[in-house]
């Protein structure tokens, strides 16, 4: 015993192998800041193509670059926490902090009441002392079901309670206890098991008939007085009086006991009062009025928050919280413990991309610089820094109670008193929402509220049990991932914009480490512009033939490859190594592209523009084929929404791209090697696009269930029809500009399939620079033009530029080969386009479409032949300036070296001058 009391009640590990992973985040800035100094070294010059797009790739660079830096925070230094309970059981048994268990519901139809009570029964059953803990349902939506399903869970509960103790079950919500249990449990079967599972089915069918019916039993409204309160005729969900109803008095000694005798925990229903002319700033207001509220009734020194979804999956969470608050050498500067937010309906595969790698990973990291954020549900805090206390240390906690004061106001009183802490005008000239209680004016009320209490002094704690201490409900849709995300990263990118930027709100408050640990996630409606940009514009340039990046064999792809290889194998290999699998590490993927485009956009714009706050609660029920193509993982689109528009226009641009390049390559056989060579880089970004996009072409094209996109995304248009159309006219077009530019050493030969005898096949080429820094070569290349049988076509010695057609002899491949006899490197810019009408074949026996289809051959042979006229004089452009800059640069050498050496001579005439002189000076003196 006396060696316990010296052992702490909780042990802190470093992770393993930080040294490797500083190593290898070292090598990639290496490569990183390679790629930064590739980008503005090779900036194309005024007027070669690409220039532009050029900068928008330095400047997305720049910033991923950025906010790796940032992440780096996040893994530097990882954490793991590991709480002894029977220390703390053995040191304060009988000295037990009281606990406050706030739980905010504020819809009953989004939020089903019967989902909402068994996370108030599962928390009322927690392996602790009865009166010390007390349950508080704030009711946001102000509804008489929910406060008639709460009555009924409070009756339940003196059944459930001693039978989930007595047989220590798991979880202890009871619907997931019931599905959980297998018909070879022990208990399956029993009488007891039975028995509570009846009396919860009535429990059940009496709550979803009130839903149905939209009412409640005449015979129950007359059982319990709370029922009066919504008696009035002007109520209405957003205007009405403070509902406060102690249901079970946990600190009466004559309060409902359970059936074996023993004394249920406090239970408190509570709707604050709501008015239109006051704002109620939503889920942290719920939370203030429960902080005050619960001050009067049981005043527990720790507070747990959940989400009225989020039930207790473990009966010892409080115990093991305890450990942090109350060990005696680092407990007394703890303000809050953070578990992970965990859900039951993950799919295998986590098909919208859980928060796997924020609670495994990140949050550790965060720990080991001073604590986690608070993210607003599964979190215990300590009361006084909840409320505006300082950390300093000299700070004194009294952790017990005094069990044997009694209260002398009776329970009405004790009601009437404390109802107008719940009231809209209490907070009026107050710090409530400030300084007091969680923050107002941001959508992540829970993480500026962290931040503030951390900038007081205090720190946090994570903590991942073995056994996940909560399970909640993920969104099953992508619509409801994305808008939960919009309002997440909008919120963020608020604080970061705000005087309470972890920047230089935390300057000198909270450690640098921490500080950039708020920032990476702040930040994350930032990544919105520069991720569009590459999912833009590199395939777009893949389409027109435009290299944004060095081609295989230059030195420069090393840092390129390197980024892209190891920073992906090694996303992947830690997504496998904390339980995930190959398939969920690509869903994750694909989510991560898709809230950057969508949620995170929409977030920036509404935080640059400055749109109202708005809260939308996540639905936590779905149709059952909505959930059973979950269970399939099938994404759900089903309805029309702008983040659905962006998302199919990106893909859809992606995939045209894709199949342009994929038509040129088989149209013309000799560009594979180019496009592998010069393009491998745009070409993995464009084809990994199309890939990660696959369920957004299913849910286009393919399927005819509910859950596909829907035909009309914007403005009426039908999105499938319009996108088919564009890629059946990319793919059947009978016309192909071929146009490319290369850099030749001595020969190099092109191939390119005419289809038919008798085309019309346009040539051009232009020497469009030479790679020689003192001179311009005249010289020109020798072209040699081959038919299918081998039989010269034509032959052009020493040119410069040349344009030219010839009609096909043959159909079949034509070479094309180019000599270069100067002896430097030369970029030549070369356009083939072969003219030929198919639909004139098929229709020329029809006397009525004859003369408009010719027509129609004319008119769209003419719009080629300008595209191909405009290619030859922009590369003739391209040349002139690169002729007139290297005339210009050999003029000012030529200026230069003649100043130079006028220079020279000049001096040397004054040395010898002077020379001379000081000889006849010294004559003259003899």
């Amino acid at each position: 015993m006396a060696s316990d009391k010296i052992s702490p009640l909780f042990e802190t590990k470093r992770a393993k192998g930080r040294v490797v992973y500083r190593v290898f985040a070292a090598t990639l800035f290496v490569a990183i800041c390679l790629i930064l100094v590739y980008r503005w070294i090779y900036i194309p010059k005024q007027g070669e193509d690409g220039r532009w797009v050029w900068f928008g790739l330095l400047g997305a660079d720049l910033w991923f670059g950025f906010y790796w830096l940032i992440s780096l925070a996040l893994r530097w230094q990882p954490v793991y926490r590991f709480p002894n309970k029977d220390r703390l059981n053995s040191r304060y048994q009988k000295k037990l902090p009281g606990v406050d268990i706030f739980v905010c519901t504020a819809d009953p139809i989004i939020e089903p009441p019967i989902m909402v009570m068994n996370t108030v029964l599962s928390v009322m059953t927690y392996d602790y002392p009865s009166k010390k803990i007390g349950v508080y349902l704030s009711d946001d939506g102000g509804s008489i079901l929910t406060f008639y399903a709460l009555l009924q869970a409070s009756e339940f509960a003196r059944f459930w309670i001693p039978y989930s103790k007595k047989f220590n079950v798991g979880p202890r919500s009871p619907a997931a206890y019931f599905v959980s249990t297998s018909p070879h449990h022990q208990l399956h079967g029993s009488d007891e098991f039975f028995a509570i599972k009846k009396l919860y089915e009535e429990m059940e069918d009496k709550i979803e008939t009130a839903m149905k019916l939209g009412r409640i039993p005449e015979e129950a409204a007359l059982k319990h007085k709370g029922f009066s309160l919504w008696d009035s005729q002007n109520f209405s969900k957003r205007d009405h009086d403070t509902f406060l109803q102690i249901l079970v008095d946990g600190e009466d000694p004559n309060a409902i006991e359970d059936i074996d005798g023993c004394p249920l925990p406090t239970l408190v229903y509570l709707a604050r009062e709501k008015r239109p002319q006051y704002p109620h700033n939503f889920k942290a207001g719920a939370m203030n009025a429960l902080i005050r509220v619960s001050s009067k009734i049981s005043n527990g020194e720790i507070i747990l928050n959940l989400d009225c979804d989020m039930y207790s999956n473990n009966s010892l969470s409080v115990q093991e919280a305890l450990c942090f608050f109350m060990d005696e050498e680092n407990g007394h500067d703890i303000a809050f413990v953070q578990f992970p937010q965990s859900f039951d309906n993950i799919t295998k595969n986590d098909l919208y991309g859980g928060l796997i790698r924020i609670g495994a990973v990140e949050f550790c990291g965060l720990d080991g610089f001073g604590g986690p954020m608070y993210i607003g549900s599964g979190c215990f805090y300590r009361r006084d820094a909840l409320c505006g206390r300082k950390f300093s240390r000299d700070c004194k906690f009294e952790w017990s109670r005094d069990d044997h004061h009694k209260r002398q106001q009776s329970l009405m009183e004790l009601e009437e008193e404390t109802k107008a802490l719940a009231n809209c005008t209490f907070e009026q000239n107050t710090q409530w929402g400030n300084e007091i209680g969680l923050r107002y004016g941001f959508p992540v009320e829970d993480v500026i509220t962290g931040l503030s209490i951390q900038c007081r002094g205090w720190k946090s704690v994570y903590y991942a049990p073995e056994r996940e201490a909560f399970l909640g409900v993920a969104p099953i849709t992508l619509a409801q991932t994305l808008v939960q995300h919009k309002r997440w990263s909008e919120g963020h990118l608020q604080i970061v914009l705000s005087k309470y930027s972890p920047v230089w709100y935390g300057n000198g408050k909270i450690s640098l480490g921490l500080q950039l640990g708020y920032c990476y996630y702040n930040l994350w409606a930032a990544n919105c512009l520069p991720t569009l940009y590459y999912s833009i514009f590199p395939s777009l340039c893949l389409l027109k033939g435009i290299s944004l990046f060095p081609q295989m064999s230059s030195l420069w792809f090393i840092p390129f490859a390197y980024v892209i290889i190891v920073s992906y194998t090694y996303s992947l290999t830690e997504f496998i190594w904390y339980g995930g699998t190959i398939q969920g590490w690509w869903n994750e993927q694909r989510i991560w592209l898709y809230k950057r485009s969508t949620s995170y956009l929409f977030g920036f714009i509404d935080t640059i523009l400055k749109t109202d706050l708005d809260f939308v609660v996540t639905a936590k029920v779905a149709d059952e084929e909505v959930f059973r193509r979950y269970k399939k993982e099938m994404m759900e689109f089903g309805e029309s929404s702008p983040m659905f528009t962006i998302l199919a226009t990106l893909a859809m641009l992606n995939l045209v791209c894709f199949c342009g390049v994929v038509k040129k390559v088989v149209m013309n056989g000799n560009s594979i090697r180019y496009y592998y060579e010069i393009m491998a880089c745009q070409i993995v970004i464009c084809v990994s696009l199309v890939l990660i996009n696959w369920p957004l072409y299913e849910g286009l094209f393919f399927r005819k269930d509910k859950g596909k996109l829907p035909g009309s995304l914007l403005m009426g248009i039908g999105l499938k029809e319009w996108y088919g159309f564009v890629l059946l006219i990319l793919l059947l077009s009978p016309q192909e500009i071929y146009g490319i530019r290369f850099v030749i050493d001595r020969e190099e030969c092109f191939s390119h399939d005419v289809k038919y005898e008798g085309d019309t096949v346009h040539v051009s080429f232009v020497v469009v620079k030479t790679d020689s820094s003192w001179q311009y070569s005249e010289d020109g290349v020798d072209l040699v033009v081959k038919g299918p049988s081998g039989d010269q076509i034509h032959d052009f010695r020493e040119k410069v530029s040349d344009k030219f057609e010839f009609m096909a002899r043959q159909k079949g491949v034509h070479q094309f080969c180019f000599t270069n006899k100067s002896p430097y490197h030369e970029t030549i810019d070369f356009d083939v386009h072969v003219g030929h009408f198919s639909y004139y074949d098929e229709h020329a026996k029809d006397e009525h479409f004859k003369p408009l289809l010719d027509q129609i051959w004319k008119l769209e042979e003419a719009l080629y032949n300008i595209q191909f006229e405009q290619h030859w004089l922009e590369a003739q452009t391209d040349r002139q300036a690169i002729v007139n800059e290297s005339m210009s640069r050999r003029a000012l050498h030529k200026v230069l070296y003649e100043s130079a050496a006028l220079i020279g001579a000049s001096v040397l005439q004054v040395y010898l001058l002077r020379r001379l002189f000081e000889r006849k000076l010294g004559t003259s003196r003899v």
